[in-house]
């Protein structure tokens, strides 16, 4: 089963707590949320409303450091939301610019993982486009899925800016890609779902093949917010399953 969610960093520009945001993704068709923190919200307030809503927790943004801190503490409190699926969102260039630095990085993340584990929870990593410089006869984010066995929240729309074909990528992490990024990019920027270059229905089909278990809508700069919350749920409201 693949469902559909939309990452809420989408809207944080909107008027709204955490507990309204996720009110308002329940009456779309999107079957879920993914976290980018929780603010200053209440555990128990954000596990009622997503109960309320009628909506799962497909995972979590959390930074490197909070999570090496405090492994234990952090999938505890996503635990009760029903999130076990912890995403680094982003490491800068420097942690991908060398084969050394994608190893390091690499074993660095499924050292943590193993971690995190240990405390019923999943990581992964998000990537941008910056990963994918060349490392001498591959890419940065080549050498980094090559170490190690760290699962990956592949962001197709960052792949399609760095000039990668994403199904193929997806392919080649069947297995280790439980969430995937559907965002639109043009010009290497994001827009909205359709109105860019990512091939679309191509990815949720390569995704499906993949294992991929939820579809996460995400635009990191929407003019309308509102909008572009009901335009991603009305386009992936066919996709999920």
């Amino acid at each position: 089963m693949v469902g559909t969610a939309i990452q809420l960093y989408t809207l944080r520009e909107m008027d709204a707590t955490l507990p309204e945001l996720i009110a308002r993704v329940g009456e779309t068709a999107f079957d879920g949320v993914e976290f980018a923190g929780l603010g200053d919200a209440d555990p128990d307030e954000v596990a009622d409303a997503l109960a309320d809503a009628g909506l799962d927790a497909a995972g979590a943004h959390v930074g490197l450091d909070d999570l090496e801190a405090d492994p234990a503490g952090v999938a505890e409190t996503y635990r009760r939301l029903g999130c076990e699926t912890l995403v680094v969102p982003y490491l800068d260039e420097t942690h991908f610019d060398s084969e050394a630095a994608a190893v390091e990085t690499a074993e660095r993340l499924a050292a943590l993982a193993a971690d995190l584990d240990a405390e019923g929870a999943r990581l992964a990593y998000h990537n941008h486009d910056h990963e994918f410089v060349d490392v001498g006869d591959r890419a940065g984010f080549d050498a980094f899925v090559d170490a190690a066995d760290v699962n990956v929240e592949l962001d197709v729309g960052w792949v399609v800016a760095a000039d990668r074909d994403p199904t193929a990528l997806l392919d080649r992490l069947a297995g280790r890609a439980p969430l995937v990024h559907v965002k639109d990019v043009r010009d290497g920027r994001p827009v909205e779902l359709g109105e860019g270059e990512l091939p679309v229905e191509e990815c949720v089909r390569a995704a499906r093949d993949a294992g991929t278990e939820w579809l996460v809508y995400e635009h990191d700069d929407p003019d309308d917010p509102e909008r572009s919350l009901e335009r991603g749920a009305e386009l992936l409201a066919g996709f999920g399953d």
